[in-house]
C-alpha cells in the first residue's frame, strides 16, 4: 500500500514542477500577479498546496512575495540577467570541473545517452516543450558528476532563471551541446569550460538587445498588472 506522505510529496513535487514550467516558459508573465484563486483552479489543487509550492519558487528566485500584497512573477530584467549569467559562470563551470575530474563511466554513459535524447528532439511546435526538458535533463547530467547536491541544486535554480530569458525573449533552443559533451567525456576540461562559457554569453548577448527594447520594458512593467494565470 502507498505511504500517503510520499504520494503527498510526489504530488507536492509535481505541483512545484508545473508552476516552473509555467514561469520559465514565460506563460506566467513576468511581473504578473499571482492570483491564487485562477492559479488553483488552473491547476486543479487546494489553497495549502498552491501556497507551499509558491514558497519553494520563491527560494529559486522565480516568484516574489509582497507583504499585503501577495503571491508575484518575478519581473525581469537586465540587472538580474547580468548576475544571473555571471553566476552561471561562476559556479556551472566549477560544477562541470569536478564532474570532468570526479565523474565515472556510468556518467559518461549518462551525459552521451542524455545527449543522444536531445539532438533526436526537434525544437519546434508541440516538440519545444519536449526540447526544453530534454536540454534541462542534459545540462544537468553534464554537471552531475561532481557529486555536490548543494551546487548542483543551486545551478538548477540558476539554469531555469537563464532559461527563463532565452525562452520569453528568443524562443529558440540553443547548440553546442555536442561539443560541450565530447570534450567533458574526453576530460578535456580547458575546452568543455571554454564552450560552456561560450554557450553562456551567447544567451546574455543575444537576449540584451531585447531587454532594451520598449516592448520588453512593457513585460517587466508587468508587476504592476493584475495578470495571473490564463
Amino acid at each position: 500500500m502507498p505511504d500517503p506522505r510520499e504520494t503527498k510529496n510526489t504530488m507536492a513535487t509535481r505541483l512545484v514542477d508545473r508552476l516552473r514550467e509555467a514561469i520559465v516558459s514565460g506563460e506566467m508573465a513576468p511581473g504578473s500577479k499571482i492570483n491564487l484563486d485562477r492559479a488553483r483552479a488552473a491547476f486543479g489543487v487546494s489553497l495549502s498546496p498552491l501556497r507551499e509550492a509558491l514558497a519553494r519558487l520563491i527560494g529559486d528566485g522565480l516568484v516574489e512575495f509582497r507583504d499585503n500584497r501577495g503571491y508575484w512573477v518575478a519581473a525581469v530584467g537586465p540587472g538580474d540577467l547580468d548576475e544571473v549569467l555571471r553566476l552561471r559562470d561562476e559556479f556551472d563551470l566549477r560544477a562541470l570541473e569536478f564532474a570532468i575530474a570526479m565523474g565515472d563511466v556510468n556518467w559518461e554513459s549518462d551525459v552521451m545517452r542524455t545527449l543522444h535524447t536531445l539532438n533526436r528532439t526537434a525544437h519546434d511546435g508541440a516538440a519545444a516543450a519536449i526540447w526544453e526538458a530534454a536540454h534541462r535533463e542534459f545540462h544537468m547530467t553534464l554537471i552531475s558528476g561532481c557529486g555536490m547536491p548543494t551546487l548542483l541544486s543551486f545551478c538548477r535554480g540558476l539554469l531555469d532563471r537563464s532559461d527563463r530569458y532565452r525562452r520569453i525573449f528568443l524562443r529558440e533552443g540553443e547548440g553546442g551541446q555536442t561539443e560541450i559533451a565530447q570534450a567533458a567525456v574526453a576530460r578535456d576540461t580547458a575546452k568543455a569550460r571554454a564552450l560552456l562559457a561560450a554557450q553562456i554569453r551567447q544567451v546574455g548577448e543575444a537576449v540584451a538587445p531585447c531587454l532594451a527594447r520598449p516592448s520588453a520594458s512593457a513585460v517587466a512593467a508587468a508587476r504592476e498588472t493584475e495578470r495571473a494565470i490564463p
